[in-house]
């Protein structure tokens, strides 16, 4: 009854509130904003000049501030002769009733942004506060976190294609703190004929193991695997076959492994937030001079115990006479291919969401949608964040059965 009373009030209230995109019913036509990232070393853009083009010419508006392509190296020329709208004021960009962006909106962001609106962008729920998530909820927000939409296949498309790109940039980082320019050992990874092979252990056996391996093979060098879920072990000797060293997380086995690599790279992640250490600080101490450890897992706390947070200006240091590098959000690194392939999702899941005639429909169509909505008209449906907030968490195919 309680529940029912609330969405009453919310229904009459949002009679008065603007008509957004994600609420309006047999409208076929899109209105996005795509702000400037304002981030630290955030590079990316999610629609490419491209992707921009397609929706124009299909009858859509693009509203983009200008220079958000820069990074990524795409010109405002590009996004204008697409058919977006070049903006210098960020307003003209939250008066949209889409936003699209890669990180989570700031509070002066959230200041700009109207009643009703759809926010498309990452939650990174380590990073967020509740200050910030009680604005959007008092908005009336509906929040989408990219990260934990789910396609049709039941993959997350976004970390997907995120982890393929940090996992092969992971081997191509080692491989330049291995050579002499960075004052490393001197070594190219992979090895030539009649020299022994880079020895590189990967923890974890997901999507960054997998292109990490595929990159490191194919420079020839020697590859060992470690994870514990033996079905991504199964699949990744699979893919690669017997030429590839696959073992479950046994200490002893792992520590010889590590004390004879000269790569060490973390993608494990754990079943809670935080990524589990699996890589002790005595490990490190044994270590090779000069070797390298990438831990792509620092985004979610990493996996190795000596491991500090890094950026892309200053990304390694050494310690115990062993380079880490430590720089979250690897796939800013090469933001332009980074950009085309958060574009490559982005247009198809935009693209049904104007054909089923708006956010809602399409949210109570879409299953996969609903485990990426956090907020929906201002309701906290992500049991994490309820959990970690104190907040009350609503059932979100409650909501949208009750909103429809």
């Amino acid at each position: 009854m309680a529940l029912s009373k609330e969405i009453e009030s919310q229904e009459t209230e949002s009679q008065t509130l603007t008509q957004a995109v994600g609420i309006k019913k047999n409208s076929g036509s899109l209105s996005i904003g795509i702000p400037k990232e304002v981030t630290f070393q955030e590079n990316r853009v999610p629609l490419s000049p491209f992707a921009v083009a397609y929706f124009v010419s299909n009858g859509h508006k693009i509203v983009l501030e200008s220079n958000a392509g820069l990074k990524a190296n795409f010109s405002d020329m590009q996004y204008s002769e697409a058919g977006a709208s070049i903006v210098s004021n960020n307003k003209e960009v939250y008066a949209c009733d889409t936003i699209l962006k890669i990180d989570p909106p700031t509070l002066s962001e959230v200041e700009l942004m109207k009643p009703g609106q759809l926010l498309i962008s990452a939650l990174q729920i380590n990073q967020l506060d509740s200050v910030l998530l009680r604005k959007l909820m008092d908005k009336k927000i509906n929040a989408i976190a990219y990260e934990f939409l789910e396609d049709d296949a039941g993959t997350r498309p976004i970390i997907r294609a995120m982890s393929e790109i940090a996992g092969t940039a992971s081997v191509l980082i080692a491989s330049e703190y291995l050579n002499n320019f960075h004052s490393g050992k001197g070594e190219l990874l992979g090895g030539v004929a009649g020299v022994p092979p880079t020895q590189v252990v990967i923890i974890g056996a997901g999507a960054v193991a997998e292109f990490a391996a595929k990159a490191a093979l194919g420079l020839g060098a020697n590859v060992k695997v470690f994870d514990n879920n033996m079905y991504r072990l199964r699949r990744i000797q699979k893919s690669f076959g017997f030429h590839l060293y696959t073992s479950t997380i046994q200490p002893m086995v792992l520590k010889k492994a590590i004390l004879s690599a000269d790569v060490v790279i973390g993608a494990l992640s754990g079943k809670t937030v935080r990524s589990p250490i699996v890589v002790s600080e005595d490990m490190v101490l044994g270590m090779r001079t000069n070797s390298v450890l990438i831990d792509v897992a620092i985004d979610s706390g990493g996996n190795f115990e000596t491991s500090e947070l890094t950026n892309h200006e200053k990304p390694v240091f050494k310690k115990h006479g062993v380079f880490h590098y430590c720089v979250p959000n690897i796939a800013s690194r090469v933001s332009r291919t980074a950009s085309y392939a958060l574009s490559n999702v982005f247009t198809p899941i935009l693209t049904e969401m104007a054909e089923i005639n708006g956010y809602g429909e399409f949210l109570r169509l879409k299953s996969g949608i609903r485990k990426g909505t956090y907020l929906y008209r201002g309701n906290l449906c992500n049991k994490n964040l309820a959990d970690k907030f104190g907040i009350k968490c609503h059932d979100i195919d409650l909501l949208v059965g009750l909103f429809m």
